[in-house]
Protein backbone atom coordinates (compact mmCIF):
# COMPACT_ATOMS: atom_id res chain seq x y z
CA UNK A 1 0.00 0.00 0.00
CA UNK A 2 1.04 3.61 -0.97
CA UNK A 3 1.06 5.79 1.84
CA UNK A 4 1.05 9.58 -0.14
CA UNK A 5 1.70 12.74 1.39
CA UNK A 6 -2.57 13.45 1.79
CA UNK A 7 -3.25 10.61 4.13
CA UNK A 8 -0.07 11.64 5.99
CA UNK A 9 -1.74 15.33 6.58
CA UNK A 10 -4.79 13.08 7.44
CA UNK A 11 -3.26 10.86 10.05
CA UNK A 12 -1.41 13.74 11.40
CA UNK A 13 -4.47 15.52 11.52
CA UNK A 14 -6.41 12.99 13.56
CA UNK A 15 -3.78 12.14 16.04
CA UNK A 16 -3.49 16.22 16.81
CA UNK A 17 -6.86 16.20 17.09
CA UNK A 18 -7.21 12.95 19.53
CA UNK A 19 -4.61 14.48 21.58
CA UNK A 20 -6.49 17.78 21.67
CA UNK A 21 -9.42 15.78 23.02
CA UNK A 22 -8.24 14.34 25.63
CA UNK A 23 -6.28 16.96 26.86
CA UNK A 24 -10.01 18.66 26.80
CA UNK A 25 -11.51 15.72 28.88
CA UNK A 26 -8.60 15.79 31.65
CA UNK A 27 -9.18 19.44 32.02
CA UNK A 28 -12.57 18.84 32.20
CA UNK A 29 -12.83 16.08 34.65
CA UNK A 30 -9.90 18.03 36.71
CA UNK A 31 -12.91 20.77 37.12
CA UNK A 32 -15.54 17.78 38.17
CA UNK A 33 -13.84 16.81 41.01
CA UNK A 34 -12.13 20.82 42.12
CA UNK A 35 -16.19 21.47 41.89
CA UNK A 36 -17.26 19.23 44.38
CA UNK A 37 -14.37 20.39 46.48
CA UNK A 38 -15.63 24.16 45.87
CA UNK A 39 -19.36 23.06 46.77
CA UNK A 40 -18.91 21.54 49.92
CA UNK A 41 -17.72 24.78 51.51
CA UNK A 42 -21.26 26.19 50.16
CA UNK A 43 -23.13 22.99 52.02
CA UNK A 44 -21.15 21.96 54.81
CA UNK A 45 -20.49 23.29 58.28
CA UNK A 46 -17.34 24.79 59.37
CA UNK A 47 -16.78 21.92 61.76
CA UNK A 48 -17.57 19.26 58.57
CA UNK A 49 -14.50 17.18 57.65
CA UNK A 50 -13.50 18.63 53.68
CA UNK A 51 -12.82 15.82 51.04
CA UNK A 52 -9.45 18.42 50.31
CA UNK A 53 -8.39 17.31 53.97
CA UNK A 54 -8.29 13.43 53.25
CA UNK A 55 -5.10 12.18 54.92
CA UNK A 56 -3.77 8.64 53.13
CA UNK A 57 -0.82 6.53 54.14
CA UNK A 58 0.31 6.32 50.45
CA UNK A 59 0.07 9.43 48.73
CA UNK A 60 -1.54 9.17 45.42
CA UNK A 61 -2.92 10.95 41.96
CA UNK A 62 -6.33 12.12 42.96
CA UNK A 63 -9.56 10.83 40.70
CA UNK A 64 -10.35 13.47 38.13
CA UNK A 65 -14.21 12.80 39.22
CA UNK A 66 -14.22 12.03 42.57
CA UNK A 67 -13.74 13.16 45.59
CA UNK A 68 -11.14 11.08 48.30
CA UNK A 69 -14.52 9.61 50.64
CA UNK A 70 -15.92 9.08 47.28
CA UNK A 71 -12.87 6.93 45.77
CA UNK A 72 -12.66 5.42 49.75
CA UNK A 73 -16.88 4.35 49.24
CA UNK A 74 -16.17 3.19 46.00
CA UNK A 75 -12.84 0.94 46.76
CA UNK A 76 -15.09 -0.72 49.58
CA UNK A 77 -17.93 -1.49 47.62
CA UNK A 78 -16.15 -3.48 45.21
CA UNK A 79 -14.05 -4.92 47.75
CA UNK A 80 -14.33 -9.19 48.19
CA UNK A 81 -14.80 -8.16 52.02
CA UNK A 82 -18.00 -6.56 51.05
CA UNK A 83 -19.64 -8.56 49.20
CA UNK A 84 -18.86 -11.47 51.87
CA UNK A 85 -21.22 -9.94 54.02
CA UNK A 86 -24.25 -10.77 52.13
CA UNK A 87 -23.42 -14.09 53.06
CA UNK A 88 -23.10 -13.80 57.31
CA UNK A 89 -25.30 -13.55 60.12
CA UNK A 90 -26.74 -10.41 61.49
CA UNK A 91 -28.19 -12.07 64.80
CA UNK A 92 -29.89 -15.25 63.57
CA UNK A 93 -28.36 -18.37 62.42
CA UNK A 94 -29.55 -19.59 59.11
CA UNK A 95 -32.38 -17.57 58.98
CA UNK A 96 -35.85 -19.63 57.31
CA UNK A 97 -37.31 -16.80 55.43
CA UNK A 98 -36.11 -13.97 53.34
CA UNK A 99 -36.94 -11.06 55.59
CA UNK A 100 -34.69 -11.63 58.17
CA UNK A 101 -31.33 -8.88 57.90
CA UNK A 102 -28.23 -9.95 57.08
CA UNK A 103 -24.83 -8.61 57.94
CA UNK A 104 -25.00 -6.76 54.29
CA UNK A 105 -28.54 -5.42 54.69
CA UNK A 106 -27.14 -4.22 58.24
CA UNK A 107 -24.97 -2.24 56.67
CA UNK A 108 -26.78 -0.70 54.09
CA UNK A 109 -29.26 0.47 56.88
CA UNK A 110 -26.67 1.89 59.01
CA UNK A 111 -25.51 3.94 55.70
CA UNK A 112 -28.91 5.17 54.97
CA UNK A 113 -29.49 6.70 58.57
CA UNK A 114 -25.73 8.10 58.85
CA UNK A 115 -26.37 9.96 55.46
CA UNK A 116 -29.87 11.31 56.67
CA UNK A 117 -27.81 12.50 60.22
CA UNK A 118 -25.20 14.13 58.38
CA UNK A 119 -27.46 15.26 55.94
CA UNK A 120 -29.52 17.10 58.45
CA UNK A 121 -26.70 17.94 60.39
CA UNK A 122 -24.20 19.54 57.20
CA UNK A 123 -21.76 16.81 57.49
CA UNK A 124 -19.68 15.04 54.72
CA UNK A 125 -22.39 12.42 53.11
CA UNK A 126 -19.53 10.82 51.19
CA UNK A 127 -17.27 10.33 54.39
CA UNK A 128 -20.30 8.59 56.69
CA UNK A 129 -21.07 6.47 53.41
CA UNK A 130 -18.06 5.29 53.23
CA UNK A 131 -17.39 4.41 57.12
CA UNK A 132 -20.73 2.90 57.27
CA UNK A 133 -19.82 0.59 54.04
CA UNK A 134 -16.77 -0.86 55.59
CA UNK A 135 -17.87 -0.47 59.32
CA UNK A 136 -18.66 -4.45 59.76
CA UNK A 137 -16.56 -5.93 56.85
CA UNK A 138 -14.33 -7.53 59.50
CA UNK A 139 -17.50 -9.64 61.01
CA UNK A 140 -16.95 -13.27 61.91
CA UNK A 141 -18.95 -16.08 59.98
CA UNK A 142 -22.33 -16.83 62.63
CA UNK A 143 -22.08 -13.49 63.72
CA UNK A 144 -20.73 -12.19 67.30
CA UNK A 145 -20.59 -16.00 68.24
CA UNK A 146 -17.97 -15.86 65.74
CA UNK A 147 -16.47 -12.96 67.28
CA UNK A 148 -16.08 -13.98 70.85
CA UNK A 149 -14.31 -18.10 69.47
CA UNK A 150 -11.94 -15.73 67.97
CA UNK A 151 -11.52 -13.77 70.94
CA UNK A 152 -10.59 -16.66 72.74
CA UNK A 153 -8.44 -18.17 70.09
CA UNK A 154 -6.61 -14.87 69.24
CA UNK A 155 -4.02 -13.70 72.40
CA UNK A 156 -4.61 -9.94 71.75
CA UNK A 157 -8.22 -10.90 71.71
CA UNK A 158 -10.78 -9.66 68.17
CA UNK A 159 -12.67 -7.69 67.81
CA UNK A 160 -14.97 -6.99 64.30
CA UNK A 161 -14.39 -3.51 64.48
CA UNK A 162 -10.50 -3.51 64.44
CA UNK A 163 -10.91 -6.49 61.82
CA UNK A 164 -12.09 -4.16 59.46
CA UNK A 165 -8.96 -1.83 59.67
CA UNK A 166 -6.77 -4.63 59.38
CA UNK A 167 -8.34 -5.47 56.00
CA UNK A 168 -8.67 -2.13 54.40
CA UNK A 169 -4.77 -1.88 56.14
CA UNK A 170 -2.98 -4.80 55.05
CA UNK A 171 -4.90 -7.93 53.95
CA UNK A 172 -7.06 -6.54 50.88
CA UNK A 173 -4.85 -5.88 47.39
CA UNK A 174 -2.73 -8.81 47.99
CA UNK A 175 -1.46 -7.29 51.42
CA UNK A 176 -1.26 -3.54 49.74
CA UNK A 177 -4.83 -2.96 51.55
CA UNK A 178 -7.17 -0.13 50.20
CA UNK A 179 -5.36 3.10 51.27
CA UNK A 180 -8.33 4.68 52.67
CA UNK A 181 -7.96 7.91 53.89
CA UNK A 182 -7.45 8.28 57.65
CA UNK A 183 -10.48 9.93 58.43
CA UNK A 184 -12.11 7.39 57.29
CA UNK A 185 -10.83 4.06 58.65
CA UNK A 186 -10.71 6.06 61.73
CA UNK A 187 -14.56 6.20 61.61
CA UNK A 188 -14.65 2.20 60.91
CA UNK A 189 -12.33 1.84 63.66
CA UNK A 190 -14.29 3.79 66.80
CA UNK A 191 -17.62 2.79 65.60
CA UNK A 192 -18.19 -0.22 68.14
CA UNK A 193 -19.79 -0.09 71.81
CA UNK A 194 -18.86 -2.58 74.47
CA UNK A 195 -21.32 -5.47 75.15
CA UNK A 196 -23.04 -4.39 78.34
CA UNK A 197 -21.61 -0.87 77.93
CA UNK A 198 -23.80 2.22 76.79
CA UNK A 199 -23.71 4.25 73.51
CA UNK A 200 -21.35 6.62 74.57
CA UNK A 201 -18.99 4.23 75.38
CA UNK A 202 -16.06 4.63 74.04
CA UNK A 203 -14.27 1.58 74.73
CA UNK A 204 -11.72 1.86 71.00
CA UNK A 205 -11.57 5.62 71.77
CA UNK A 206 -13.39 8.45 70.58
CA UNK A 207 -13.82 9.97 66.62
CA UNK A 208 -11.82 11.97 65.30
CA UNK A 209 -14.61 13.44 63.41
CA UNK A 210 -18.18 14.34 63.74
CA UNK A 211 -18.75 11.92 60.60
CA UNK A 212 -17.42 8.98 63.01
CA UNK A 213 -19.95 10.36 65.27
CA UNK A 214 -22.60 9.98 63.11
CA UNK A 215 -21.95 6.67 61.87
CA UNK A 216 -21.63 5.20 65.75
CA UNK A 217 -25.22 6.28 66.43
CA UNK A 218 -26.52 5.07 62.83
CA UNK A 219 -24.89 1.85 63.78
CA UNK A 220 -26.96 1.48 67.34
CA UNK A 221 -30.04 2.91 66.18
CA UNK A 222 -30.09 0.62 62.91
CA UNK A 223 -29.17 -2.31 64.50
CA UNK A 224 -31.73 -1.70 67.80
CA UNK A 225 -34.65 -1.05 65.00
CA UNK A 226 -34.01 -4.23 62.47
CA UNK A 227 -33.08 -6.47 65.54
CA UNK A 228 -36.27 -5.74 67.14
CA UNK A 229 -38.36 -6.19 63.88
CA UNK A 230 -36.40 -9.51 63.31
CA UNK A 231 -36.93 -10.74 66.81
CA UNK A 232 -40.64 -9.92 66.72
CA UNK A 233 -40.94 -11.61 62.98
CA UNK A 234 -39.43 -14.66 64.95
CA UNK A 235 -41.59 -14.62 67.61
CA UNK A 236 -38.90 -14.55 70.64
CA UNK A 237 -40.27 -10.98 71.97
CA UNK A 238 -43.61 -9.32 70.87
CA UNK A 239 -43.68 -5.29 70.81
CA UNK A 240 -45.56 -5.23 74.24
CA UNK A 241 -42.91 -6.97 75.75
CA UNK A 242 -40.56 -3.80 75.00
CA UNK A 243 -40.30 -1.75 78.56
CA UNK A 244 -42.93 0.60 79.69
CA UNK A 245 -40.84 3.18 80.06
CA UNK A 246 -38.80 3.31 76.73
CA UNK A 247 -41.92 2.37 75.05
CA UNK A 248 -43.13 5.86 76.52
CA UNK A 249 -39.69 8.10 75.71
CA UNK A 250 -39.39 6.27 72.24
CA UNK A 251 -42.49 5.59 71.17
CA UNK A 252 -44.72 2.41 70.90
CA UNK A 253 -44.04 0.83 67.30
CA UNK A 254 -40.82 0.78 65.67
CA UNK A 255 -41.11 3.09 63.52
CA UNK A 256 -42.19 5.69 66.02
CA UNK A 257 -38.44 4.52 67.61
CA UNK A 258 -36.35 4.92 64.29
CA UNK A 259 -38.14 8.73 63.94
CA UNK A 260 -37.02 9.65 67.54
CA UNK A 261 -33.75 8.33 67.70
CA UNK A 262 -32.56 10.02 64.83
CA UNK A 263 -34.79 12.98 65.14
CA UNK A 264 -33.27 13.32 68.73
CA UNK A 265 -29.51 13.04 67.52
CA UNK A 266 -30.05 15.52 64.93
CA UNK A 267 -31.86 18.28 67.10
CA UNK A 268 -29.34 17.65 70.18
CA UNK A 269 -26.30 17.61 67.97
CA UNK A 270 -26.82 20.82 65.34
CA UNK A 271 -23.46 22.39 65.53
CA UNK A 272 -21.48 20.85 67.53
CA UNK A 273 -18.61 18.46 66.87
CA UNK A 274 -19.03 15.84 69.21
CA UNK A 275 -22.65 14.01 68.38
CA UNK A 276 -25.19 12.79 71.22
CA UNK A 277 -28.42 12.58 72.18
CA UNK A 278 -30.63 14.16 74.88
CA UNK A 279 -30.24 12.76 78.18
CA UNK A 280 -34.02 11.09 78.31
CA UNK A 281 -33.60 9.89 74.54
CA UNK A 282 -30.27 8.48 75.57
CA UNK A 283 -31.42 6.46 78.71
CA UNK A 284 -34.09 4.98 76.77
CA UNK A 285 -32.17 3.81 73.99
CA UNK A 286 -29.02 2.49 76.38
CA UNK A 287 -32.18 0.53 78.19
CA UNK A 288 -33.78 -1.00 74.80
CA UNK A 289 -30.50 -2.20 74.11
CA UNK A 290 -29.89 -3.59 77.51
CA UNK A 291 -33.17 -5.31 76.92
CA UNK A 292 -32.13 -6.39 73.18
CA UNK A 293 -28.89 -8.30 75.22
CA UNK A 294 -31.14 -10.01 77.95
CA UNK A 295 -33.86 -11.16 75.73
CA UNK A 296 -32.25 -11.98 72.32
CA UNK A 297 -28.72 -11.83 71.69
CA UNK A 298 -27.26 -13.41 74.69
CA UNK A 299 -30.43 -15.69 75.41
CA UNK A 300 -33.22 -17.19 73.68
CA UNK A 301 -34.04 -18.79 70.22
CA UNK A 302 -31.19 -16.59 68.54
CA UNK A 303 -29.29 -18.26 70.57
CA UNK A 304 -30.03 -22.03 70.12
CA UNK A 305 -27.49 -23.04 68.09
CA UNK A 306 -24.65 -20.97 69.04
CA UNK A 307 -22.76 -23.95 70.50
CA UNK A 308 -22.90 -26.08 67.34
CA UNK A 309 -21.75 -22.97 65.23
CA UNK A 310 -18.91 -21.96 67.55
CA UNK A 311 -17.92 -26.14 67.18
CA UNK A 312 -17.37 -25.80 63.50
CA UNK A 313 -15.35 -22.68 64.44
CA UNK A 314 -13.03 -24.08 66.54
CA UNK A 315 -12.40 -27.41 64.37
CA UNK A 316 -11.35 -25.50 61.57
CA UNK A 317 -9.24 -23.00 63.73
CA UNK A 318 -7.72 -26.23 65.48
CA UNK A 319 -6.78 -27.43 62.31
CA UNK A 320 -5.64 -24.75 60.19
CA UNK A 321 -3.33 -24.05 62.53
CA UNK A 322 -1.81 -27.53 62.68
CA UNK A 323 -1.80 -27.47 59.08
CA UNK A 324 -1.45 -23.24 57.79
CA UNK A 325 -0.69 -25.40 54.21
CA UNK A 326 -4.61 -26.04 53.56
CA UNK A 327 -5.17 -22.48 53.46
CA UNK A 328 -4.87 -20.23 50.56
CA UNK A 329 -1.38 -19.37 49.12
CA UNK A 330 -2.01 -15.52 50.29
CA UNK A 331 -3.27 -16.63 54.07
CA UNK A 332 0.45 -18.98 53.90
CA UNK A 333 2.13 -15.67 53.18
CA UNK A 334 0.04 -13.85 55.96
CA UNK A 335 1.16 -16.76 58.29
CA UNK A 336 4.99 -15.96 57.07
CA UNK A 337 4.43 -12.44 57.81
CA UNK A 338 2.23 -12.03 60.64
CA UNK A 339 2.38 -15.58 62.50
CA UNK A 340 0.48 -18.84 61.69
CA UNK A 341 -2.51 -18.08 64.61
CA UNK A 342 -2.77 -14.50 62.96
CA UNK A 343 -3.43 -15.60 59.38
CA UNK A 344 -5.71 -18.76 60.44
CA UNK A 345 -7.87 -15.89 62.20
CA UNK A 346 -8.22 -13.59 59.37
CA UNK A 347 -9.18 -16.94 56.87
CA UNK A 348 -11.34 -17.80 59.04
CA UNK A 349 -13.12 -14.16 60.12
CA UNK A 350 -13.47 -13.51 56.18
CA UNK A 351 -15.43 -16.89 55.29
CA UNK A 352 -19.09 -16.20 54.72
CA UNK A 353 -21.62 -18.71 56.96
CA UNK A 354 -22.03 -21.11 54.32
CA UNK A 355 -18.19 -21.40 53.12
CA UNK A 356 -17.32 -22.29 56.43
CA UNK A 357 -19.80 -25.35 56.78
CA UNK A 358 -18.68 -26.31 53.54
CA UNK A 359 -14.81 -26.49 54.69
CA UNK A 360 -15.67 -28.17 58.17
CA UNK A 361 -17.66 -30.72 55.86
CA UNK A 362 -14.61 -31.27 53.24
CA UNK A 363 -12.30 -31.42 56.24
CA UNK A 364 -14.13 -33.55 58.62
CA UNK A 365 -17.06 -35.43 57.24
CA UNK A 366 -16.20 -38.29 55.30
CA UNK A 367 -17.46 -38.30 51.42
CA UNK A 368 -19.76 -41.07 51.47
CA UNK A 369 -21.54 -39.41 54.05
CA UNK A 370 -21.54 -35.85 52.55
CA UNK A 371 -24.64 -34.09 51.05
CA UNK A 372 -22.81 -32.16 48.47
Amino acid sequence: MIVGPIYAVRVATQTSVSAALSRTRQVTALRVRERLERGEDGLLEPHATRSAQARRDRPEEPSPTRTAFQVDRDRIIHSKPFRRTKHKTQVFLAPIGDHYRTRLTHILEVSQIGRSIALALGLNQDLVEAMALGHDIGHTPFGHVGEELLARFLPDGFRHNAQSVRIVESLEKGGKGLNLAAQTRDGILTHSAPTGGGLQDAAWGEPETPEGWAVRYADKIAYLHHDVDDAVRAGIIDDADIPADVRTSLGATREERLDTMIYDVVVTSFGKRKLTMSDEVLEATNALRKFMFDNVYLSGAAKTEDEKAQGVLWQLLQCYEAHPERMPAEHQRIAERDGTKRAVADYIAGMTDGYALDMFEELFVPSAWSRR
